[in-house]
């Protein structure tokens, strides 16, 4: 494990609207794909750039070259079709809307890195330690299962677990023998099972939530099994839906703290706190010692900044339950989940993160 990254961010960034033009024109065929990488390659500098002069102790790609967060799987894994599951949106515009995730529709084989067209040109223009993010393979177990589809190759969620987690085995080996740093794997389904509408809809399918969040933890820790060397962090971001300011799950994090602070074997965990969604900090006197807590305290769903000393009280507030030593502040999710992004401008976005990095130093005296 490596440094505590004080000022940490979820990873992705707002797209400047001549990317977002790029790739509709690329989806298009009015641009060729090498044009596409230019300037994807452009945006990446400029974020990059960014991110150093606020002075993050992390920096990230903003997943510029992702249509959403997951996107990569279904671009490198052959057997997904274009099929999609629905998911019940809250917030501004929310509506039942398929996810970006693709369903489970034959035998699934790997084809490439998920990440290979990312890593090499983070690696050698970031300038300063780095994260890549990776979608936790237990997301798949529902976003990418579908009755009826799914079922016809692989008889239950968990033989359709197990391939992903090969999937996602492979990528960590190959990321970390590259020299990455820290690996964050996001995991928006875990708020399923701490959601009481998402419990519910699981019982009535067959499924025990609880049995359920012990296989994902299972196929989540099998996937980074034997790969820890000095100087990489493992982390989960569990997040509770960003798309366009919404979201789409609710609920203290009471029902998975035991089971998921205890033994998912990360050694960082990025929790959303930014609302009363979220509930208090009282499940995290159950990480346990010498695990590293990130408090997402500063929203990415809307523009309004937060209060600096509100922050250090919320700060304070948690260090009741885990020691100030071992947390580190960030926002909550990532400020474009989905290529179109949240409902703030890129202004906002760099405030915001001028925030994490002040807070921090005022917080830690770094």
């Amino acid at each position: 494990m490596s440094d505590m990254f004080r000022a940490d961010h979820v990873g992705s960034l707002l797209r400047p609207p001549e990317l977002l033009e790029a790739r509709a024109d690329f989806a298009e065929r009015r641009i060729p794909e090498a044009q596409l990488r230019a300037d994807e390659d452009r945006a990446i500098d400029d974020a990059l750039r960014r991110q150093r002069e606020i002075g993050l102790d992390i920096l990230s790609d903003g997943e510029m070259r992702r249509g959403s967060w997951l996107t990569d799987m279904a671009e490198s894994v052959e057997g997904f079709s274009d099929d999609h599951v629905l998911l019940e949106w809250k917030g501004p515009g929310g509506a039942a809307e398929a996810t970006t995730a693709r369903v489970a529709a034959a035998r699934l084989r790997k084809t490439q890195k998920l990440t290979a067209h990312e890593l090499p040109f983070l690696a050698s223009h970031a300038g300063g330690p780095f994260k890549v993010t990776l979608p936790a393979a237990s997301n798949f177990m529902f976003s990418s299962y579908k009755p009826g589809v799914t079922d016809r190759v692989y008889p239950d969620r968990a033989a359709l677990l197990a391939d992903i987690v090969a999937i996602v085995q492979d990528e960590v080996r190959w990321l970390a023998q590259r020299g990455t740093v820290y690996i964050q794997f996001d995991a928006p389904y875990y708020s399923h099972y701490l959601d009481r509408g998402q419990r519910a809809r699981m019982r009535a399918e067959g499924l025990d939530p609880d049995a359920e969040l012990r296989n994902a933890i299972a196929g989540d820790n099998a996937a980074f099994s034997g790969m820890r060397r000095p100087g990489l962090t493992f982390a989960l971001h569990v997040c509770r839906g960003n798309n366009q300011s919404r979201w789409y799950t609710e609920g203290a994090y009471d029902a998975v703290a035991e089971a998921l602070f205890a033994t998912l074997e990360v050694d960082r965990f990025l929790l959303e706190y930014d609302d009363e969604r979220s509930g208090g900090f009282e499940p995290l006197r159950l990480v346990p010692k010498g695990k590293q807590v990130v408090l997402g305290l500063i929203t990415t769903k809307q523009a309004s900044l937060e209060s600096p000393d509100l922050l250090r009280r919320r700060i304070d507030d948690a260090a009741r339950y885990v020691p100030l030593d071992h947390l580190a502040i960030s926002p909550q999710c990532g400020f474009a989940s989905v290529a179109r992004g949240n409902l703030l401008s890129a202004d906002d976005q760099w405030r915001k993160l001028e925030l994490v990095v002040n807070t921090a130093h005022s917080v830690w005296g770094l």
